[in-house]
């Protein structure tokens, strides 16, 4: 860390947790992260809730203006949208005395670059509160955030009763695929003893019953998903998690589900072998089918992603995607199929460099305007032709999540009038 701030040593530092114009915001775990380490380092720690009252960058203005900070820290993920509500932030800290700390996937990939776009002093490359064994990072700064407010944010398979948190079993993960912008190798899982702490602290202090596992992958071999799921099945309580379909196996879903598990994100991105291949993805299309019907046969909803517009990507593999989602969506959530995107720092980026499509970064977020708009596409179709025939094949999808929908209520109707269902709350969208 740069040696700056006050005599004694100590900086004033406020970090924003900054609005992505959510309803309600997930709680930013890497931001708590960071005030926890800061105030193990003695610093004083603010947080300026921008997320949570849908602060303009006015308001901020007037806040470094009426009360002085050495530093101002932003952690944020690559997205058009962060680059530029970045930008906005960066030219409000620069008219202040307080110097501009970054950090984050979105500025990791080129410090340099951003320090010259937004004037930081200092850019954290990585984690800031790095350690090989990460049982010994504290835990997030908690007390430093409206609890409350984050825990409204709804998940999959979430009730009203649900008071929803973010928790991390490790950090890493064993695989690349081609699109993705991991800042840091490996694969470091913390204890289940550390683990389970964290959910006692957060179930008892914090009254939270559904734990999202915000780790980039909890499924990482056969054994932990069923080490974790025995730790929680005492505590009574919902959780979902990110898995690989190749550990979707019967006994692995069974103590997941037993355990309270309801909702496993799985990432296939394709339901094509050679674009599989392509995306190193270290997966094929059999192993796909076998664990999506063991996660449905085990009770357990699927979320189904899948991407569009990588090496190797045609029409064929475009609706194959559509065909698998028509059969295997059970519409616990909306799921449209999305255009790849060569975010800065993954391999697909220094690809679609090596064949002309980007010169660079600042390249990258003059054309990287909407997340389900192609920035890059590599098919043989031209830019005007992908957008059609994703706009016809998402069309397809929306329509029939919306006549399950109906069927949904149309079923309640049914169950209200004619068997007098007491139970029934009343058609509000949910």
């Amino acid at each position: 860390m740069p040696e700056m701030g006050s005599k004694e040593g100590i900086l004033r530092i406020l970090l924003v947790a900054y609005d992505n114009d959510s309803y309600i915001h997930y709680f930013p775990l890497g931001l708590a992260y960071v005030a926890s380490k800061l105030e193990s380092e003695g610093h004083e720690v603010n947080i300026y809730r921008q997320d949570m009252y849908h602060l303009p960058e006015s308001h901020l203005a007037q806040k470094l203006k009426a009360k002085s900070y050495d530093v101002v820290g932003v952690g944020m993920c690559a997205g058009y949208y962060q680059y530029a509500k970045l930008l906005k932030i960066a030219e409000v800290v620069r008219d202040s005395d307080a110097e501009l700390w970054l950090g984050g996937h979105l500025v990791t990939p080129d410090r340099s670059y951003f320090k010259e776009k937004t004037g930081a002093t200092y850019i954290c490359e990585g984690e800031y509160d790095y350690s090989e064994n990460v049982d010994d990072i504290a835990y997030p700064a908690w007390d430093l955030f409206d609890i409350d407010y984050y825990s409204l944010m709804r998940h999959p398979c979430a009730e009203n009763r649900d008071r929803c948190f973010p928790v991390l079993s490790g950090r890493g993960c064993p695989f690349r695929c081609n699109f993705c912008y991991r800042m840091v190798e490996g694969y470091r899982p913390r204890s289940i003893a550390s683990i389970k702490e964290e959910v006692e602290i957060l179930t008892k202090d914090y009254h939270i019953n559904y734990i999202i596992f915000a780790d980039e992958l909890l499924m990482v071999n056969a054994e932990r998903p069923i080490e974790i799921a025995e730790m929680l099945k005492p505590f009574g309580i919902k959780w979902k998690c990110d898995g690989r379909l190749n550990f979707a196996k019967p006994k692995i879903l069974k103590a997941m589900k037993d355990s309270g598990c309801v909702f496993i994100n799985y990432g296939i991105e394709s339901v094509d072998d050679q674009v599989l291949a392509n995306m190193n993805k270290k997966l094929n299309y059999n192993q796909i089918v076998k664990g999506i019907e063991a996660t449905l046969e085990a009770g357990i909803s699927p979320g189904l992603n899948i991407i569009w517009g990588n090496i190797g990507d045609t029409l064929d593999s475009l609706w194959r995607g559509v065909d698998f989602l028509a059969k295997y969506d059970n519409h616990a959530q909306l799921r449209t199929i999305r255009p790849v995107t060569p975010y800065p720092g993954c391999d697909l980026y220094y690809y679609a460099i090596e064949e002309g499509l980007l010169s660079g970064i600042d390249d990258f977020y003059q054309k990287h305007i909407n997340s389900d708009l192609a920035s890059v596409q590599f098919t043989n179709l031209s830019d005007e032709d992908f957008h059609s025939h994703l706009r016809e094949a998402n069309s397809i999808l929306i329509n029939r999540y919306l006549k399950e929908k109906g069927r949904e209520y149309y079923r309640d109707l049914l169950a209200l009038y004619k068997d007098r269902n007491t139970t029934f709350r009343g058609f509000r969208q949910s």
